[in-house]
């Protein structure tokens, strides 16, 4: 499945698993999304998956998927911290955010794990 959405003034395409689209549609709530790039000491990408989240700066890409892009950073920079979930973010304050937007969104469904990947810059190869 694929569609394409805006986020901050550009076109992001989502696409999605057959196996992805069944969990879906399993869903009594929509899964909600998160592109994340950390700015820290070093920068990581991840894509975080939640099933509540406030709708704000999500979009929606089908009923029961909300997509949004979040940059932040760390409060402090120790790599020895940026291992886990628990580092604590905050939003970064980027002057043009719509210049990191990620071009493209992959989500697969696996042995019950919701994965994701994303590309900031076109790869010039299809999935």
């Amino acid at each position: 499945m694929m569609a394409t959405i805006e986020i901050l003034g550009k076109s992001v395409r989502v696409e999605w698993s057959e196996a992805a689209e069944k969990a879906l549609n399993k869903l009594k709530t929509p899964l909600w999304v998160e592109m994340e790039l950390l700015f820290s000491c070093l920068i990581r990408k991840a894509v975080r998956f939640r099933q509540d989240a406030c709708p704000e700066n999500f979009v929606s890409v089908t009923p029961q998927l909300k997509v949004r892009f979040r940059p932040v950073m760390t409060k402090a920079c120790r790599i020895s911290d940026l291992g886990g979930d628990e580092t604590p973010l905050t939003d970064f304050p980027i002057k043009k955010p719509s210049a990191f937007v990620p071009k493209h969104l992959f989500i697969d469904n696996r042995r019950g794990q919701w994965i994701g990947e994303f590309q900031i810059a076109e790869s010039g190869k299809g999935r």
